[in-house]
C-alpha cells in the first residue's frame, strides 16, 4: 500500500522513532565468522510492538520474517508502506537509505542480511555490468521463493559457525547477490556468462590444484585465480564442465579419499576428517553418508 506525503504526516506524526534494534534482541550473527561480503544475523524481539528508526548504512540490508504475522508499516523517503507480514516475507533495504518501522502484533523473530556494496560491484564486474549502474530498489514485504531458499541456507550455515567452508558460503553469497541484481535492481543490462568454456587444460589445472590443497578450506578467489579467471566465472564454466558446483565436487574428492584412508590405514577416522579437509569427525560422517549412503565406520 502506498500513501501520498500528508497521509505520511498525519500517520506518523504521534510517533516517536527513537528507538534503534535492540541488539538484546541478537541472538546470532555470522560476524565472527569472518564471512566476505555478508553478514547473517537473527533477532528475535519479544514485544509485541516496537517503533525502530534505522539511520542510513553503508550496507545493503535484507531482512527475512521467520515469525508469526504483524502489522508493519515503514517510511521510507516519500512514501509509506503497510502491510501484514507474514512468515518467508522479505524486505529490501538499499544502502544510504534511513528507514521508519512501526510494527504491532506478534513477537519478532528474523533473519538480517547485510551485504557490502564492495561485494555487489566485484560480482556485477564479473558479470559485464558496469557498477556505476547498479541501483537497488526499496521492497518491501515480497515473497521470494528462491531468495528464502538461499536465505535460511546462509542462516543454517551460520547456526554451524561455518562448518562447510569458505567455498560453500562463497558460492551462497554469489547466487544471493546475481538473484538481486536479476530481480531488485533497475540495471537494463542481462547479467550473462561469457560465451566461452574450459579449456581441457584450465579444468585439469584446477582440478589439480583442488586434489593437492584439500585439506585447506578454499575459496572461490583462490580456485579462480589459478586459471586466471574471475570467481563468479569460475563458479558457472566450472558447472559447466564437470555437472556440479565447484564446493560440491570439493565435497565428492574430500570424501572419496577419507573411503581410502579408512580402507588403507589405521588412523583414527577423526585424523582422516582433518587430512582430508572437514573440519570434524562429525562433519566427515555427515558428508560421507550424504554421498555414500555408508557412515565411515561401516566403510572401516
Amino acid at each position: 500500500m502506498l500513501k501520498t506525503e500528508s497521509a505520511i504526516d498525519s500517520l506518523l506524526r504521534p510517533i516517536k522513532l527513537n528507538q534503534r534494534l535492540d541488539q538484546n534482541a541478537l541472538v546470532l550473527s555470522s560476524q565472527q565468522i569472518g564471512w566476505n561480503g555478508i553478514f547473517v544475523e537473527q533477532y528475535q524481539d519479544l514485544l509485541n510492538s516496537r517503533e525502530v528508526e534505522f539511520p542510513a548504512t553503508s550496507n545493503h540490508w535484507l531482512a527475512l520474517s521467520m515469525g508469526p504475522p504483524a502489522h508493519l508499516t515503514q517510511k521510507g523517503g516519500d512514501h509509506l508502506h503497510e502491510s501484514i507480514i507474514q512468515k518467508g516475507d522479505s524486505i529490501l533495504v538499499p544502502a544510504g537509505q534511513p528507514s521508519y518501522w512501526c510494527r504491532r502484533g506478534g513477537i519478532c523473530d528474523s533473519l538480517h542480511i547485510r551485504l557490502k556494496p564492495e561485494l555487489i560491484e566485484q560480482i556485477a564486474e564479473a558479470s559485464e555490468i558496469d557498477p556505476k549502474r547498479i541501483d537497488f530498489v526499496n521492497c518491501f514485504v515480497q515473497q521470494d521463493l528462491q531468495l528464502h531458499q538461499v536465505a535460511m541456507l546462509l542462516f543454517a550455515e551460520s547456526q554451524s559457525d561455518g562448518v562447510m567452508g569458505r567455498l560453500y558460503i562463497e558460492s551462497l553469497t554469489q547466487i544471493l547477490v546475481i538473484h538481486l541484481l536479476r530481480h531488485y535492481s533497475i540495471v537494463t543490462q542481462p547479467i550473462t556468462s561469457q560465451n566461452r568454456s574450459l579449456t581441457r587444460a584450465q579444468l585439469q589445472q584446477a582440478i589439480d590444484y583442488i586434489h593437492i590443497h584439500l585439506d585447506r578450506d578454499l575459496s572461490l578467489a583462490e580456485l579462480a585465480s589459478v586459471i586466471g579467471i574471475s570467481p563468479t566465472y569460475f563458479v558457472s564454466l566450472f558447472k559447466q564442465a564437470m555437472g556440479i558446483a565447484p564446493h560440491q565436487y570439493v565435497i565428492q574428492q574430500r570424501v572419496e579419499r577419507a573411503k581410502v584412508m579408512l580402507s588403507k590405514t589405521d588412523l583414527a577416522i577423526a585424523d582422516i576428517a582433518i587430512q582430508v579437509g572437514f573440519s570434524s569427525q562429525s562433519h566427515l560422517t555427515q558428508q560421507f553418508k550424504r554421498v555414500t549412503g555408508l557412515t565411515p565406520k561401516q566403510v572401516r
